[in-house]
């Protein structure tokens, strides 16, 4: 779920970063190396990998946290924590990785050039973009609906209780990336922020709005499982342009498709041996993501199922992660 972002990316009281807070969130999960894997027995030390609010996210920190584990011998510890205290989980040495970064310019200048307690670690192979999107069937009785410059005309079909005289531009997590409150100001658009508050919150209205005829637009992005299983139309803001969305206050254009990538903190990267090299060496597709996502939320499987799965599938690709 989940730029300055989403997050995404996503961030916020819709601001364009991760929400603010004073405290990291550190309920983990923490888990030994498995019985009868390669690993050594004695760990070879502890690896804390930040798990932010949306299952693209959390595929990719689980599948890393398998190979950790079975193929280097790390206990791994994955704490809940939203996308900006993420980056300040560096400064306390409560987050060791952010394995899904979607862009946050503003957090690299902060915590990378400034405080100096982060470091960039490539990217993780996933194109990330951000938009607004309908179910198929409006755009199919309103062919004009996917403009931006259409949407004040369509404003009534989106009004709900929570929205008033307003259409409804549904949101997700509050942490997320976020330039909606923007872009309805800048675009001059007859439209209110509804904060569904999860990721869960906007799948379960995307698949309610197609199967049930339902007027929603909402705020989503890619890569996401539920494209492959629910027709979305994307609608066409303002192109986007370099330098456009440089004030969070005037953007007034779409996102840009984004290189996802990995952050570390800097005593990660300089102490973390091979487990800080098989973190910047993880690099994989969208279709790899969504098909771990997927299992973890419609196949019943806990995330290390759903790597484990993976992992088995996919010898040759993960083999070129691990530290000779």
């Amino acid at each position: 779920m989940k730029i300055r972002l989403l997050a995404g990316i996503l961030v916020l009281g819709l601001s364009a970063v991760g929400c603010g807070g004073a405290t990291v969130d550190t309920s983990t999960t923490s888990s030994a190396p498995a019985a009868g894997s390669s690993a050594s027995a004695e760990p070879a030390g502890t690896v804390k990998i930040a798990i932010n609010p949306w299952v693209g996210y959390e595929a990719s920190a689980h599948v890393v946290a398998y190979l950790l584990r079975n193929e280097l011998g790390y206990n791994v510890e994955l704490p809940e924590i939203k996308e900006q205290l993420s980056w300040e989980g560096f400064e306390t040495g409560d987050v060791d990785v952010i394995i899904e970064n979607w862009g946050h310019p503003d957090l690299k200048e902060q915590f990378i050039e400034q405080k100096k307690v982060a470091v960039e670690a490539g990217s993780t192979g996933n194109k990330g973009v951000i938009g607004w999107y309908i179910p198929k069937w409006m755009a199919d009785e309103h062919p004009d609906i996917t403009d931006s410059k259409n949407l004040n005309k369509y404003a009534d079909l989106f009004k709900t209780s929570e929205s008033g005289d307003k259409g409804q531009l549904l949101f997700g997590d509050p942490s997320y990336v976020s330039n909606e409150e923007a872009l309805i100001k800048n675009l001059k658009l007859n439209y209110k922020v509804v904060v569904g508050g999860s990721e869960a919150a906007l799948i379960k209205s995307a698949q309610q709005a197609q199967a049930q005829k339902k007027p929603l637009l909402f705020y989503f992005w890619d890569p996401h499982w539920l494209f492959s299983q629910t027709e979305l139309i994307r609608v066409n803001l303002p192109p986007y342009t370099e330098g456009c969305d440089a004030d969070p206050k005037k953007v007034a254009c779409d996102y840009p498709e984004m290189d996802l990538d990995k952050i570390v903190s800097k005593k990660f990267a300089d102490t973390g041996g091979k487990a800080y090299e098989l973190v910047k060496n993880f690099n994989w597709t969208n279709e790899d993501q969504n098909a771990v996502a997927d299992d973890m939320t419609n196949k019943g499987m806990s995330g290390e199922e759903a790597a484990k799965k993976w992992v088995e599938a996919n010898t040759a690709k993960w083999q070129a992660w691990i530290p000779k």
